[in-house]
């Protein structure tokens, strides 16, 4: 008799939780299946997680850029955590036509409320597959000039010269014009304009010039440097020293240290350096009365 009564409150137990407690449109929802749904949820939430952790393991050891990797891994977590979502609202009822009438409706809404982001997004996957800028490069979009340190799915973390780091969307770096220094190679050539008086030793200048690139240790034999002759200014011969330095990044510095040098030798040589006259002529002075 007892084991009846225990059966029979077992089943009247069993009927209880499998009877539904809500009813949305087609789906019926009870409390077996509502245990069902957290529990597919979780095991996803789960299973993403370590998904995520051996995408970024298997790339790593791939030797795959870390911002690729990154970005891989995210994608394989969030979609893992969309598939169980949906195993999940599956199992409570609602069927996959109703959930995706439901989901174009919500991308509408997305898509106009988070247009900017879901563009940076999309940039930042073509910088991380196609690779046009990687972390280290020298980089000048707009205004802002700078290394890059961090590529993000959203956005690029740029440190300029000042030690600054400015956030630069990754749909900018996609639409705008991008100026990569160090893309092609890790040289970098730069032009010193040097102007010296009229009548100046040219052959002189010449030779100052090509041994001030010379003696400095950061400044390349091959590609060769050069000087160019310009032209004639209005107030000075103009020349273009073209060095090159694998120091992409103290250009400055390096321009600066040459003009430094430029100045002492030129000094010492006694070649001038002009600044701008100007010769005023008074044809007829006026009469006094």
């Amino acid at each position: 008799m007892e084991t009846k009564n225990y059966l029979k409150v077992f089943n009247d137990l069993w009927g209880l939780i499998q009877t539904p407690f809500l009813k949305l449109n087609d789906a019926e929802i009870s409390v077996v299946t509502l245990t069902l749904a957290i529990i597919i949820v979780i095991i996803s939430l789960q299973l993403a997680k370590k998904l995520s952790h051996l995408t970024k393991y298997f790339l790593n050891a791939k030797n795959v850029d870390s911002g690729v990797s990154d970005s891989l891994a995210q994608f394989v977590k969030i979609i893992t955590i969309l598939l169980g979502i949906v195993l999940s609202l599956n199992t409570l009822g609602f069927s996959l036509n109703s959930l995706a009438a439901i989901s174009a409706v919500l991308m509408v809404g997305i898509g106009f409320g988070l247009q900017n982001i879901a563009q940076n997004f999309i940039s930042g996957l073509i910088i991380l597959i196609e690779r046009p800028i990687k972390v280290g490069d020298i980089i000048q979009v707009g205004t802002t000039t700078g290394k890059v340190l961090d590529i993000k799915v959203r956005s690029t973390i740029v440190q300029t010269r000042d030690d600054i780091s400015i956030i630069v969307p990754n749909s900018k770096l996609i639409a705008e014009e991008v100026t990569n220094q160090s893309f092609s190679s890790s040289n970098i050539r730069l032009h010193i304009d040097i102007g010296v008086a009229y009548g100046s030793d040219l052959e002189l200048v010449k030779e100052i010039l090509l041994t001030v690139a010379q003696n400095h240790p950061e400044i390349l034999k091959d590609p060769a440097t050069d000087v160019i002759f310009k032209g004639f200014g209005s107030s000075s011969l103009d020349f273009d020293l073209r060095v090159w330095t694998y120091q992409i990044w103290e250009q400055e510095r390096v321009c600066s240290e040459i003009r430094f040098e430029i100045d002492k030798m030129f000094r010492d040589k006694h070649v001038q350096i002009p600044f701008p006259q100007q010769d005023v002529y008074i044809k007829q002075l006026p009469q006094q009365h």
